[in-house]
């Protein structure tokens, strides 16, 4: 069998956002495959229910996203950036028992969430586009001209959150439009200078959606959730929640469910899942008795009677039901394995899943979860060739006895009798939770096959353990995690075959601030590589589009408990780091904006500690997820060759010595690639 490599990741398949066809026979889903260093490919497929080899429904051009039956099945809506010269995503439509695809929109702002009306003849989507483009009339049509939005210069800049992702707004909102399938036309439903999301339908004339206009919408996380009647042409705010953007999912006689984050102190608090009635005017809290976070978005059965929902549990992404009335105690439909996205049928639910054994597939259940069938195996013919280890589960208590859960991985060609160095893993957020699976897979087998035991855990503040687990880190994010996690590290090291002095340490955005906050307070790693990571948290407040995260999580802003945030930044301990660091960080990451990578490496090469700052241009804060495919195998690779060079167990010169400063190892540093 061949071990997985980081270049492999090259030959990965996902699969995402599966739909049931109306009539509980298909669905259709999205595959996508790196193109190249710098593309990813994504198709649409249909697969029948009853199980067969799924089929290519859209032309392999550009990136087809979103695929959506109309309600009597007869076609599928799908977003593509196909003819595009500047990758901005158009809406199509294509007959489902066979024809051409046709361009419904041609908008300069791009097309997102689409919903269609229950009579078909109308697609409600999303659009974010300018002020000048609205009064020009360029979000409804560019009437086949070529459009290039021009970059302000200089950037004047009025908000307190103006830039996300890897992208400055530059004055965009995003708005609620209405395509008429008719004669092609779009018509903007909404106005004014703020963001509207999530346009989902009742019955034909009324549209529901969420609109976040309440005071400075950047400064909070209430939303009005607003119901517009088609015919008259007009709005009503039916009620306000608080969120993280507007989830909805309504049902014909006018009930809404919706994702509910509370207001203050949201990140540390559980999100619930409501139904609000517009009938009677009552909201019920269906989560009331679970302990658990709502993550998934919410979706109505067929008959419009149950809902259903996913949360994080305990390792796994899970999915749960509910009668719309709370009238039935919930009931879990799908209890294991990595769940992504869902979609409700008659007869079915189709999932997306990710276990230990594969990075992603499509299964499908009964509605009450009684049986299980798998329709896809993306990646079955990479799979079947490769040693592919399976993770031990472990439960352990830290010094406080607070059980954890954690897991741990070891080579292809494991020997008891022979001692491994060890990798540590630590997860983002805080309020995250890991898994076996999910986005981690690549990176746990690619550094166990490199001859690496690896561990990773789920300590205190992350999410599927209960609101109290999650609220533990309150005004600690350091020191509470860092209990926890070299709790499990301790654990492990008491096995014969870890060499308790060939450890090393790594992790991303808040894993990245405990990496350097652990490289701080102990010198039992041999070498770090902290990724994309909060390192001073008045900075980041000041420079992130997430600064609430400081707000709430520490109760506090820089200018009230100056000296309190400066004590719990990694920088802070910057005297203290005797372990070799690699700091990686992306160029456009604006939730974690390279200022603070700058700032530790700054500090660290002034206090003559080994190490080197990595930036890849043009990547954001999803780098390691879905950054360009070269990227992301070029920054798995380093971290192994950093880790490579300081272990007693790898016979390979420390990356400083050898420069190693090309792109990839496997163009550029093909020598230092060893085998075990």
């Amino acid at each position: 069998m061949e071990t997985i490599r980081a270049n492999e990741y090259h030959d990965l398949v996902s699969v995402t956002d599966p739909q049931v066809s109306p009539d509980g026979e298909r669905v259709a889903f999205v595959r996508s495959v790196p193109k190249d260093d710098e593309k990813y490919e994504a198709t649409v497929y249909v697969v029948p229910l009853g199980g067969d080899e799924p089929k290519q429904f859209t032309i392999s051009e550009g990136v087809d996203s979103s695929p959506r039956w109309s309600p009597s099945g007869d076609r599928l809506a799908f977003v593509s950036t196909r003819g595009a010269d500047d990758d901005r995503p158009q809406l199509w439509v294509m007959p489902t028992a066979g024809g051409e695809a046709r361009q419904v929109t041609d908008v300069a702002g791009g097309v997102s969430q689409l919903a269609w009306s229950p009579d078909g003849t109308k697609i409600a989507f999303v659009q974010s586009s300018t002020e000048d483009d609205r009064d020009e009339e360029r979000d409804v049509s560019l009437d086949g001209e070529e459009y290039e939005p021009e970059t302000p210069d200089p950037r004047v800049i009025d908000r307190k959150i103006y830039r996300a992702g890897t992208s400055y707004f530059d004055g965009k909102r995003s708005h609620v439009y209405l395509a008429d399938l008719d004669d092609d036309s779009v018509e903007r439903l909404t106005d004014g200078d703020f963001d509207f999301a999530a346009p989902d339908w009742g019955d034909e004339t009324t549209l529901y959606f969420g609109a976040e206009r309440e005071d400075d919408p950047d400064d909070n996380i209430i939303v009005d959730v607003v119901a517009y009647d088609i015919d008259a042409d007009e709005e009503e705010t039916l009620f306000q929640t608080s969120a993280w953007g507007a989830s909805l999912a309504a049902t014909e006689d006018g009930r809404i469910a919706y994702i509910y984050s509370p207001e203050e102190n949201a990140t540390l608090r559980q999100a619930d899942l409501k139904v609000f009635d517009r009938g009677t005017g009552e909201t019920v809290t269906l989560t009331e008795t679970l302990d658990r976070t709502v993550a998934i978005a919410p979706e109505w059965d067929p008959e419009e009677e149950r809902v259903y929902f996913g949360t994080p549990d305990e390792g796994d992404q899970v999915i749960w039901r509910a009668r719309g009335d709370g009238s039935e105690e919930l009931q879990r439909v799908v209890g294991d394995g990595h769940i992504t996205d869902f979609s409700v049928g008659a007869d079915a639910v189709a999932y997306v899943k990710s276990e230990w054994d594969h990075p992603g597939d499509l299964f499908v259940s009964t509605p009450g979860g009684a049986e299980t069938h798998r329709l896809t195996r993306a990646n079955a013919e990479y799979l079947n060739d490769r040693a592919v280890g399976q993770p031990e589960e472990l439960r352990f208590e830290s010094d406080e006895g607070v059980e954890i859960q954690g897991w741990l991985l070891t080579p292809p060609d494991f020997d008891a009798d022979e001692q491994y160095p060890l990798v540590v893993e630590i997860h983002g957020g805080p309020h995250a939770m890991w898994s076996t699976s999910g986005t981690m897979w690549h990176e746990f087998q690619t550094l166990a096959a490199e001859g690496y035991v690896v561990f990773w855990s789920n300590p205190r503040g992350s999410t599927g353990y209960g609101e109290e687990h999650m609220a533990a880190i309150g005004r600690d994010w350091g020191d509470t995690t860092m209990t926890d996690v070299m709790a499990g590290v301790d654990l492990v090291a008491e096995r014969d075959y870890i060499d308790e002095d060939d450890m090393f340490v790594t992790g991303g955005s808040f894993g990245g601030y405990m990496t350097a906050w652990i490289v701080g307070h102990t010198d039992r790693f041999k070498g770090a590589v902290s990724q994309r990571g909060v390192y001073e948290l008045s900075s980041f407040y000041g420079s992130t589009d997430a600064f609430k995260l400081i707000e709430w999580d520490f109760d506090t802003t820089p200018w009230e408990e100056p000296e309190f945030l400066w004590e719990r930044s990694p920088t802070a301990y910057v005297e203290d780091v005797t372990t070799p660091t690699l700091l990686i960080h992306s160029d456009n990451d604006f939730r974690v904006p390279v200022n603070n990578a700058e700032m530790l490496y700054l500090l660290l090469k002034k206090n003559d500690v080994e190490t080197r700052l990595v930036r890849y241009p043009r990547e954001g804060h999803e780098l390691s997820r879905s950054g360009e495919p070269g990227h992301v195998v070029d920054r798995l690779e380093r971290i192994v060759r950093w880790f490579d060079g300081y272990s007693d167990h790898r016979d390979v010169p420390k990356a400083l010595d050898r420069g190693d400063d090309g792109l990839s190892a496997n163009e550029d540093d093909e020598d230092d690639e060893t085998e075990e």
